[in-house]
């Protein structure tokens, strides 16, 4: 009995010791967070994530693998309550985990309030206790360039202490992603310049800071949020739009079925493609933020200049 009982203890020490080797060290939430902390961790070490590609942070529910990655985390980094609601209670109160929406300096936007809109009317401000209600602010901070180099840099500082033998490669590293972005970022502004009038519609209030950052306006949203559904009057509204602006793009998403889009545009002059603010498909790599930047960038302008 003795022996049979050691035998189970021993067992179960070398399946949690197998599970925390298999676990990552620096873990993050979403896929554009991934893609910047594997940017800073380029030689370094491979940050793990928490949502699979594909899943939408907005309906994502957490599995028993996710809390023990989570548990075993050394770093955790996410957007914060604004956009993982799921993720709250959990990490509020864990010292390994950090929520970019906190960072000081960050370029932070509100959401626009109506869908309704024809103009920049929402204000970009800085961080930190500016009154504002945080459930009105834009989570999609990832999408200016600028943001994803001030989150860079938190994370180059951050994980020093982790790995305090590669503080010459992660600042390496960060100084090269850096310029790699301006470079990038001065291409992406080039070719949009001409296409800043081009009328557009978006599924969701989503590149506020990409169009913030481009100058672009898009002329309408099908949705202010995934939780919240247009009504009569809204759609009545948008519809009147697309047919005032045709012809124009409309973007759907890949994480959401476009039956809304595909009903609206019904009969209307408009040419479709797909936005992916998470950047789901580009493969995760020390590049893979500029890259999916880029396709961003690619589908964007490459449906405006069929117009």
């Amino acid at each position: 009995m003795l022996l049979r009982t050691l035998s189970c203890l021993i067992g179960g020490w070398l399946i949690s010791m197998a599970a925390l080797a298999d676990s990552p060290r620096v873990l993050t939430s979403i896929q554009p967070l991934q893609q910047i902390a594997a940017a800073v961790l380029d030689g370094i070490d491979q940050p793990g994530v928490l949502m699979p590609a594909g899943s939408s942070p907005h309906t994502y529910a957490l599995r028993p693998s996710d809390r023990r990655a989570l548990q075993h985390a050394e770093r955790i980094y996410w957007i914060g309550p604004e956009l993982e609601r799921f993720l709250e209670s959990l990490l509020e109160q864990q010292p390994q985990a950090s929520a970019m929406m906190s960072l000081p300096g960050l370029r932070i936007r509100e959401q626009a309030q109506s869908l309704n809109f024809q103009s920049s009317d929402q204000h970009e401000h800085h961080h930190h206790d500016d009154g504002h209600d945080h459930g009105s602010l834009d989570a999609h901070i990832w999408l200016s360039p600028f943001n994803a180099v001030h989150i860079a840099k938190f994370m180059a500082n951050d994980l020093r202490p982790l790995y305090p033998e590669d503080t010459a490669r992660l600042q390496a590293n960060l100084e090269n992603f850096e310029q790699r972005l301006a470079t990038l970022d001065a291409q992406i502004k080039t070719r949009l310049a001409p296409l800043v009038d081009k009328p557009y519609f978006v599924f969701h209030d989503g590149y506020g800071y990409f169009e913030d950052h481009y100058g672009l306006r898009a002329r309408g949203i099908f949705s202010l949020s995934h939780e919240i559904q247009p009504g009569a009057r809204h759609i009545n509204v948008l519809r009147q739009q697309l047919i005032a602006n045709a012809p124009s793009c409309v973007f759907s998403e890949p994480q959401f079925t476009p039956r809304l889009i595909n009903s609206l545009t019904q009969g209307i002059t408009v040419e479709q493609a797909e936005l992916d603010p998470l950047g789901s498909a580009t493969a995760v790599s020390a590049r893979g933020y500029e890259q999916s930047l880029q396709t961003l960038a690619d589908n964007l302008a490459g449906c405006l200049e069929q117009l």
